[in-house]
């Protein structure tokens, strides 16, 4: 007799649990949408104007990088920003090769004519935070020790400008990115320069829920099981949501005006769940003097810009995702 596993814990559509400490990631949701969660293979020619390799920057670990190469239709020798990538998915589900991120990052590493270096996070319950942010920090100082020529990775090597090194990152990854700035701020970066950080509507909430929380209209992308169940699964056993990791905003993370950070673009959208919040961490980074500059689109939820059916076919939503890349390049051609 064969013993089904018991599902212990699960995400509509996203992931199941098992009670033996195994996870099932297969998309179990409409199968119109699966496609967007499809790995998409690297290609070193350059389709659409963009070329794109995996690197393993950690046998041990097996770490892995995706690196986003805008191909050059001048004579141009000046080089090319970096933006290092990390990817969304409430600390749970999804890869940096999924056809969601494959179609935004390659669409902004032409608009803002910039190298893309995404990468592979660990995702929870199997590595609990803060495993995530520690990846996206040693990403960091990957670049960084490539810029001091320990080590060669030609496409960054030949085209990198690394005077200009912002991150990015969507929902979760947002609070990576944060994260990664400042403790980057007590690092030696040289001659790596940490230029700009760009949090796209981060995973930034309280214990208690949120007026618009209980008021906004919950969306694939961002549902309110979706908060509770995935930051249960990832953050330290033993923690709530005022984690510092979560909550940068609240009584016990570090203040905002003692961290050393970056220039901010900080994207909220104004039907998000978690607005408040989010809104809230930008009130905690002005009162605490840092140089931050706040983009809203309207009319638009939780990481609107993921979702490549509504961006094709709901013109709000592709506008908005124009406005969105427009107001990201011209922040870091700005730096």
């Amino acid at each position: 007799m064969v013993h089904e596993k018991k599902v212990i814990e699960e995400v509509s559509g996203w992931l199941r649990v098992f009670e033996d400490g195994s996870v099932d990631r297969t998309w179990t949701g409409p199968p119109e949408v699966k496609f967007m969660s499809e790995p998409v293979p690297p290609h070193d020619t350059f389709i659409n104007g963009v070329a794109v390799k995996d690197v393993v920057v950690d046998k041990k670990s097996v770490s892995r990088l995706r690196i986003y190469l805008p191909e050059r239709n001048d004579s141009s020798v000046n080089k090319l920003p970096i933006i290092l990538h990390f990817h969304g998915g409430g600390f749970c589900i999804s890869q940096a090769d999924w056809f969601m991120y494959y179609t935004v990052y390659t669409r902004l590493a032409r608009a803002a004519n910039a190298i893309i270096v995404s990468v592979f996070l660990p995702l929870a319950p199997e590595h609990r935070l803060p495993a995530a942010c520690n990846s996206g920090f040693a990403a960091l100082l990957w670049i960084r020790d490539l810029s001091r020529q320990q080590f060669n990775e030609p496409w960054l090597t030949n085209y990198a400008d690394f005077n200009r090194v912002f991150l990015i990152g969507d929902s979760s990854g947002g609070n990576i990115v944060h994260y990664v700035a400042a403790r980057a701020g007590e690092e030696d970066l040289s001659p790596v320069r940490l230029a700009g950080a760009i949090p796209i509507h981060p995973g930034f909430v309280r214990s208690k829920r949120s007026k618009s929380e209980l008021e906004q209209e919950q969306t694939p992308f961002l549902t309110l099981d979706m908060v509770d169940k995935f930051l249960g699964l990832a953050l330290p056993i033993g923690s709530n949501k005022d984690h510092p990791i979560t909550c940068p905003m609240g009584d016990v993370a570090p203040a905002v005006e003692e961290l050393k950070l970056p220039p901010y673009l900080y994207c909220v959208a104004d039907k998000d769940l978690i607005k408040d919040t989010e809104m809230e961490f930008h009130e905690a980074m002005k009162k605490g003097g840092k140089d931050v500059e706040l983009f809203v689109n309207n009319g638009v939820g939780h990481s609107f810009y993921l979702n490549k059916i509504a961006v094709e076919m709901d013109s709000v939503t592709g506008t908005a995702t124009k406005k969105l890349f427009e107001a990201i390049a011209e922040f870091i051609s700005k730096y």
